[in-house]
């Protein structure tokens, strides 16, 4: 819809956009875990499906689990 795809899988979705460290996160960015992604709403925020129970959650500690990597797509 806005020229942005994304493939299906959390691995794969490490490897879209380019690369940047967590200091220079904006908002829109693509948090990285090992076997999940979270997208960051600034201020150490990020939103993400938890799980079944919980559904779309909105963390205020991006940090809750070690990031693998930031992923900046436009």
């Amino acid at each position: 819809m806005f020229g942005i795809s994304l493939p299906r899988s959390s691995a794969s979705q490490r490897s879209v956009g380019y690369a940047v460290s967590y200091a220079e996160a904006q908002p829109g960015d693509l948090i990285c875990y090992s076997g999940h992604v979270a997208i960051y709403m600034g201020g150490g925020a990020i939103v993400h499906a938890s799980n079944e129970i919980n559904g779309i959650c909105v963390f205020n500690n991006a940090n809750y689990r070690p990031i693998v990597s930031v992923r900046r797509l436009v």
